[in-house]
């Protein structure tokens, strides 16, 4: 049977119409799943409050529901548990407000110790614009549990929810973006953004930026040359994509720049959608020194001149070093007109770590022949 054009063009629309669908409709199970968690633990700590259950009820009532709900997991007295946890974490905050939850259909982040005392957030409207967005009830349970146990206060379990929802991380990346410490790591370069760039350009910048950046590397080895970075970088692009950013459009490595009749290259060149800018990106395997300022300045002033159109803002500079001092790269920056970034980079090794914790330490494995030696001259 031939197969028209039309009949393609149908089946190709039918097949994203039903991706999509299927997307809605694992958000609305995930979300009924919470509310239906939520109203249990809300149950679980007023019935332990009113008639003075002890934790022992919890036994009893996993394995009636497991009893009666053979077909459905999350009924075992641990995930009870965890359930009840997360209900007194972020029920806190309903405190705050006056509607019901079945009124709002959304929770707000909290300190996840519980039993701290709580006071409203000076951001107070962002919590708000979450509640509105829903965004409490859209992140997957799997994934509250794992800001339940690693996030140690309100803005870091705030800050992981949405970038959860934003950029529709699994759970393992969301793990690995706690373990990076991305929260703390986010707009902490040295720049002088606010000098050289309007409001609100010079704060969105602010925010593209991270302190240290992860270098993810396999073959890793800490003496790495630029030009091995840079590789490893450009035959793993997407890898490096995550690390800076959501907005990042990637133009190229070691991209040609001919001024008069001298040629220059530019380590790696990418677009900001969201900043409608060109950065330019600089890796030095060394320690931060102020000439590298010239470099990186002179290059953004080349793209300014023959990248840049009219639509497109000023050219950012990100200077990505081994190492640097701070106070050296703030008096580098004093006098730069380009905007421009300073941060530093770690090598990281993500397999290595992950096996570095089920390895045997030398002091296991040296104590480990002590008792081999001495089984074998007791027998």
């Amino acid at each position: 049977m031939l197969v028209s054009q039309d009949y393609r063009d149908w089946l190709t629309g039918l097949k994203q119409s039903i991706r999509q669908r299927q997307i809605k409709a694992s958000l609305s199970v995930n979300r009924e799943l919470l509310l239906m968690y939520w109203d249990l633990g809300k149950d679980i700590v007023e019935k332990q409050k009113s008639f003075k259950w002890g934790d022992g009820f919890l036994k009893q009532l996993s394995q009636d529901l497991q009893r009666e709900f053979p077909e459905m997991q999350g009924w075992s007295e641990r995930n009870l548990r965890r359930i009840r946890l997360w209900y007194q974490t972020y029920s806190q905050y309903f405190s705050i407000r006056t509607q019901l939850v079945s009124e709002l259909k959304s929770a707000e982040p909290t300190p996840i110790d519980a039993s701290s005392h709580v006071d409203l957030p000076s951001n107070y409207n962002e919590y708000d614009q979450l509640l509105r967005q829903d965004a409490f009830f859209s992140v997957p349970w799997g994934h509250h549990i794992v800001i339940m146990q690693r996030c140690k206060d309100l803005n870091t379990a705030y800050f992981y929810m949405n970038q959860t929802i934003e950029y529709n991380w699994s759970r393992s990346t969301l793990e690995w973006q706690i373990d990076s410490k991305l929260y703390e790591r986010q707009g902490r370069s040295i720049t002088n953004f606010t000098r050289t760039l309007p409001l609100p350009q010079s704060d969105l910048a602010q925010q593209i930026t991270k302190d240290p950046y992860i270098i993810d590397i396999m073959e890793i080895r800490q003496e790495m040359s630029e030009r091995e970075i840079e590789a490893y970088l450009n035959s793993h692009i997407s890898q490096f994509l995550l690390e800076l950013g959501k907005g990042f459009s990637y133009c190229g490595h070691q991209v040609h720049l001919r001024v008069n009749d001298d040629d220059f290259y530019i380590d790696q060149l990418f677009y900001h959608v969201k900043l409608h800018c060109y950065v330019v990106v600089e890796l030095k395997a060394v320690k931060f020194k102020p000439e590298h300022i010239g470099q990186l300045n002179f290059y953004v002033s080349a793209v300014d001149a023959q990248l840049k159109s009219d639509i497109d803002n000023p050219t950012i500079g990100l200077l990505i070093c081994k190492d640097k001092n701070d106070i050296v790269a703030e008096y580098s920056l004093n006098n730069v007109a380009s905007p421009i970034g300073v941060s530093s980079m770690k090598i990281y090794n993500r397999l290595m770590e992950e096996y570095k914790s089920t390895l045997p330490s030398i002091e296991e494995i040296e104590e480990s022949l002590k008792r081999h030696e001495n089984n074998k001259y007791n027998r």
